[in-house]
């Protein structure tokens, strides 16, 4: 089990507020040491602020851009990888968010398109913001035209209904006094517990027993950061943050107790007694608690999209049942705005109905139609067949 992210979390009310992101960094070096020490290889830190709506309030995009470069040199200058500028939940605020990642490196933010309406209602109102669904659309289009492969909607999702304190990328935002969140990467957990496994039924038991074990020691040294740092302490994100290695690849995993390959009979079953598993840990959980497919950053989940074993539709049957959404999914870099809403649509239509934070991170490849291999250069990711999206 790897820590894949420290990620704390800061409320901006101007900009300007260098001395509260160097706080922030400095707490994250000596959380990351502390964890260190227990054996731990803790993979990044990073740093979450409020809606950047709220701290670059009133500027022009003239301004708001040159703001976010001064954001990026301070990042730079204290070596933070990894700082999301929160969320945009306005059309003219999701319309900048290119000209945003276009002139950074190291930035992350999302849009909001949806939210569970009130009780009241709920008569009256689906919850989903269909103009910040299309103008997301067109955010998702623009950015693959104007970076390199598309690879710029790494930085950028659309989401619904997902709270503060998720520490994961692109999605997280914070609210409220500072505080911290930490992220894991399970995979290997899960492989150990579905190899020893007889059957789904047993694959359950011995992971719940794995997790429970495994993440308490991890919530005993948050909870001695919590009180030796004086920050208050969020909880565990126990989603199962996807790997590039084989051996921890969340698809092989599936294949150790299912009579196929991943996408075929018994996926979805598998996808929801994972996140049951995930839900049910005895630690304080935040932000997704689910299972992340990303298509993209699991060399098992590309190894099937290459095979055709699942498509889209599948992925977000999964979604029904399981974590995060769609993630990290290559689509035809000639898609269209509005089959782009479409997708976005049905994604918040899920968190809405289900109440559940969903979000969707698309990367449309420029000159490359469905089936055509991806050619990423990044650690990140890894290669995979461009998925048909009808």
């Amino acid at each position: 089990m790897k820590i894949r992210t420290i990620t704390t979390g800061i409320s901006l009310s101007s900009f300007p507020e260098i001395e509260k992101i160097k706080q922030a960094t400095d707490f994250n070096q000596q959380a990351k040491l502390i964890i260190e020490e227990q054996g731990y290889e803790v993979q990044t830190t990073r740093i979450a602020t409020n809606s950047w709506e709220e701290y670059l309030h009133g500027l022009s995009k003239h301004q708001i851009i040159n703001q976010v470069k001064i954001i990026e040199e301070v990042c730079q200058n204290l070596n933070i990888k990894f700082f999301s500028l929160g969320y945009a939940s306005q059309p003219s605020t999701i319309a900048l968010i290119p000209d945003i990642l276009k002139n950074t490196s190291i930035l992350y933010t999302s849009s909001k398109i949806g939210d569970t309406p009130k009780e009241s209602l709920r008569e009256r109102t689906s919850g989903i913001n269909f103009v910040n669904a299309r103008e997301s659309a067109k955010v998702i289009q623009r950015i693959s035209q104007e970076t390199q492969d598309g690879y710029g909607n790494f930085n950028f999702c659309a989401w619904a209904n997902c709270q503060s304190g998720i520490p994961f990328f692109p999605t997280a935002y914070h609210q409220g006094e500072t505080s911290f969140a930490i992220g894991l990467e399970l995979c290997d957990l899960v492989m150990q517990a579905f190899s020893d496994a007889d059957d789904i039924i047993d694959a359950e038991e011995k992971l719940k027993l794995i997790l429970d074990k495994e993440l308490s020691k991890i919530e005993a040294i948050a909870q001695k950061i919590s009180a030796k740092l004086a920050m208050e302490y969020k909880g565990i994100d126990t989603s199962l943050a996807p790997s590039l290695g084989k051996k921890e690849s969340i698809a092989f995993a599936y294949e150790k107790i299912m009579d196929g390959k991943f996408g075929n009979q018994g996926t979805l079953a598998i996808s929801g007694m994972l996140t049951r598993v995930l839900k049910s840990v005895s630690v304080k959980t935040c932000g997704y608690s689910g299972l992340m497919l990303s298509v993209c950053e699991d060399v098992g989940l590309a190894a099937r999209a290459n095979e055709q074993t699942y498509n889209l539709t599948n992925l977000l049957a999964y979604s029904a049942v399981c974590g995060c959404g769609l993630d990290t999914v290559p689509i035809p870099g000639n898609i269209t705005i509005e089959k782009i809403t479409a997708i976005l649509i049905d994604m918040a239509t899920l968190a809405i109905k289900l109440d559940k934070p969903l979000s969707a991170r698309l990367f449309p490849i420029p000159g490359k139609n469905a089936g055509e291999m991806t050619a990423f250069d990044s650690p990140y990711l890894v290669d995979c067949r461009i998925f048909n999206v009808e």
